[in-house]
Order: C-alpha cells, then sequence, then structure tokens
C-alpha cells in the first residue's frame, strides 16, 4: 500500500523559513514523480511544485518560484519542501503527493494519491 507522510509543518513568522518532508513507502520511489500541494482556509487545492524522479523535470507554480524548493533524498524515499521568505498568506495545510509522472496539468489539477497533509501557520 502507497503512504506517504508529512511532517516538518508548525507556526513561523513572516519571513522564516520552513522545510517540510514527505516519507514515502510502499513503492519503487525512482518510477514516480512527487508534488506538493496545499489548501489555504476556505480556498481551493493548489499546486506548489511536481518533480519526476527518473528525469528529473521540475514543475514550479508562478507563486511557488523564487521562494520555494522542492529536493529529494533518493536513498530514504524522502520529498523535501524547502519554503523561505514564508508569508501570511502561505497559511495553509500542505500535502504531499504521488503519481506515475508530473508536467504543468498535473500540478494544477492533482495527483493520484496523497498524504493527509502538515498544518504550516505563519503569523505577521
Amino acid at each position: 500500500e502507497v503512504q506517504l507522510v508529512e511532517s516538518g509543518g508548525g507556526l513561523v513568522q513572516a519571513g522564516g523559513s520552513l522545510r517540510l518532508s514527505c516519507a514515502a513507502s510502499g513503492l519503487n520511489f525512482d518510477d514516480f514523480a512527487f508534488g506538493w500541494f496545499r489548501q489555504a482556509p476556505g480556498k481551493g487545492r493548489e499546486g506548489i511544485v511536481c518533480t519526476t524522479i527518473s528525469n528529473g523535470k521540475t514543475y514550479y507554480s508562478d507563486s511557488a518560484k523564487g521562494r520555494f524548493t522542492i529536493s529529494t533524498d533518493n536513498a530514504e524515499n524522502t520529498v523535501f519542501l524547502q519554503m523561505d521568505s514564508l508569508k501570511p498568506e502561505d497559511t495553509a495545510n500542505y500535502f504531499c503527493a504521488v503519481d506515475v509522472f508530473c508536467n504543468d496539468a498535473i500540478l494544477k489539477y492533482g495527483m493520484d494519491r496523497w498524504g493527509k497533509g502538515t498544518l504550516v501557520t505563519v503569523s505577521s
């Protein structure tokens, strides 16, 4: 069974940084693409970034470029999201997701399997 477990969320002041982690199990990590999405209170889901492990192709949303960075530890089956210069509007539940590949459309419409999320709160 595929499982994605996010961690690293919490409360941070505006301008601060957080690094989220997503531990994947139940799959061959190198064969898939992983992404990060978020959902703010009262808003729809938003794609942040996704990357295909086998070819390294990575797609960022416009709102994420320059502040958020995805990385992976393939040996540990873990995906990270480094978030810098955080703003109060970044407050949301952040989800890790997996699919067979990713592109701009996947980032917009979502991936196949999801973690339960980790809450990030940015105070002003």
